[in-house]
């Protein structure tokens, strides 16, 4: 499970990086161009992590969040594998 911060509406499509929040809670800044409406910016997280990731979208789904800008993802695979591969991305800038 990944913990997102979305802000729609953006200006570019972007992976933000990690940040906290009040309680020390990590999570993800995600920015998508697409408005909230009817699930678009919900599908454009997934599209935008999917492609930076390189993983299929099929394996992205959102588990909690859906009409709201805190959301939790779920990545279907190797824990560790994904771990090493996102830490590695992260680190990249991707």
């Amino acid at each position: 499970m990944v913990s997102l911060r979305v802000t729609p509406k953006s200006s570019s499509a972007r992976i933000g990086g990690i940040a906290e929040d009040a309680a020390g809670r990590s999570f993800l800044r995600v920015h998508v161009t697409e408005a909230p409406e009817k699930g678009k910016a919900n599908e454009a997280v997934i599209k935008l992590i999917a492609k930076a990731w390189r993983l299929p979208k099929t394996t992205i789904e959102v588990v909690s969040g859906e009409s709201d800008r805190n959301k939790t993802v779920a990545v279907k695979g190797e824990p560790e594998a994904l771990m090493a591969l996102i830490g590695a991305l992260l680190a990249d800038g991707d």
